[in-house]
């Protein structure tokens, strides 16, 4: 197809496809799965090779949050039956990191339900990666807490925090259908105050809320914008209890699609595929490695997934290896930019700090027309409904059972 030969060129060059191309990649048929997954997975190998980079999430504080996010367990309102629990201790938390950095992860990711940290909370997580730096070398820890106030990055930073995850989660057009309590402008601008501090940026999207193409990409396109470091995709967990319970809208074949589009948009950042992918992509998990340079270990924040060792067995039967410690995980290019963050926050919109190349686009190329004619109103394919594939959490942090990992 000229379409991923153009998409694979611009990858390879770092350039950003226009969004003709970005919504034909989401466009193609079943029958054109495979070569989409081939093209994408040259950029992949191109950036970061055949390695696999291993996180593990600990739930420092789960449940009873004041915001309204429809997708979440942890919502106002939520009836899901999640474990629900205040902060543990920071030796509580380093014991629970320590089963994630033994089954082979490499960053550490330190998650706590609410709006946004108090000072107090944000002198308690840096206890916590203090402990998690001093049991374990070379790891990196990432926190993900909610709306930053000022200077409480720079704390974290202090501490030893080398990423602060904030997700955009969906289209800015749409997002207020999706969460009221606060906005999109407040998630960009935590990005932007984690990157000033010099932070490495965790950002991505939720897909399966009912989006359309259109919202997707557009998402995307923001996220490329900001510049994050890392990308995670998540795919909805539709809980029972939420308000998106009913929402089926993914196949596995949509998934790569996703996946691949996402790769396409972002060539040399780090993709990682996180929660939902056994829900959603089930026995197709190994192919979305083609696309996603990095994976969460064993379980989530308020649901399982499969087991540790049957994602490290994972890796390995599709001839993928696992990222150490001792690997630099992002290309030269973009590790360089990171490490020199004097040029502030990576998120001007304008290129001259990100690594990725221009912002602008790209002079379209030829797409095949059915291809180019996107569904703008929304996912063409829908997916049954695998309830028996949503576990709750019930072991690990917060818990006296031993984590999966």
């Amino acid at each position: 197809m000229d379409l991923l030969n153009t998409l694979v060129d611009k990858g390879l060059r770092r350039e950003l496809p226009t969004r003709v191309e970005a919504l034909a990649v989401l466009a193609t048929s079943d029958d054109e799965l495979l070569d989409v997954v081939s093209a994408a997975g040259k950029v992949r190998r191109q950036w970061f090779g055949r390695r696999v980079k291993l996180n593990y999430l600990v739930n420092l504080k789960s449940g009873l949050c004041p915001e309204d996010c429809s997708y979440c367990s942890q919502r106002l309102g939520s009836t899901a039956g999640i474990l629900k629990y205040t902060w543990l201790k920071p030796d509580e938390a380093s014991q629970a990191a320590a089963a994630g950095v033994a089954g082979g992860a490499k960053r550490v990711c330190l998650v706590a339900s609410g709006r946004g940290p108090t000072d107090r909370d944000v002198d308690r997580v840096s206890q916590t990666i203090e402990a998690i730096k001093d049991q374990n070398e070379g790891v990196e820890v990432c926190a993900c807490l909610g709306l930053l106030s000022a200077g409480q990055a720079d704390k974290l930073r202090t501490a030893g925090a080398d990423a602060y995850n904030h997700n955009l989660n969906t289209s800015e057009g749409t997002y207020g259908e999706i969460t009221t309590t606060h906005t999109y402008a407040d998630r960009v601008d935590t990005v932007q105050q984690a990157q000033a501090a010099g932070l490495s940026a965790c950002s991505g999207l939720i897909a399966g809320m009912g989006e359309t193409d259109d919202d997707l990409v557009d998402v995307v396109y923001a996220l490329r914008d900001l510049d994050p470091d890392s990308v995670p995709v998540n795919f909805l967990i539709p809980f029972e209890g939420t308000p998106l319970a009913k929402e089926w809208n993914l196949t596995p074949q949509r998934c790569l699609r996703i996946l691949a589009m996402v790769r396409f948009v972002c060539p040399d950042v780090e993709v990682r595929i996180a929660g939902g992918r056994e829900v959603h992509l089930r026995s197709m998990q190994p192919l979305a490695l083609h696309l996603a340079n990095s994976i969460f270990l064993g379980d989530y924040l308020t649901s399982e997934g499969q087991a540790g060792k049957t994602d490290l067995d994972m890796i390995a039967d599709a001839g993928f290896e696992v990222e150490g410690t001792d690997t630099v995980t992002l290309p030269e290019h973009r590790a360089d930019a990171l490490a020199a963050a004097g040029c502030g926050s990576h998120g001007d919109g304008g290129g001259g700090c990100g690594p990725c190349g221009s912002s602008e686009p790209a002079e379209p190329a030829a797409v095949p027309e059915q291809s180019a004619s996107s569904d703008a109103s929304g996912p063409s394919e829908s997916s049954e409904a695998r309830t028996d594939l949503v576990a709750v959490r019930r072991r690990g942090a917060g818990t006296d059972l031993a984590p999966n990992a």
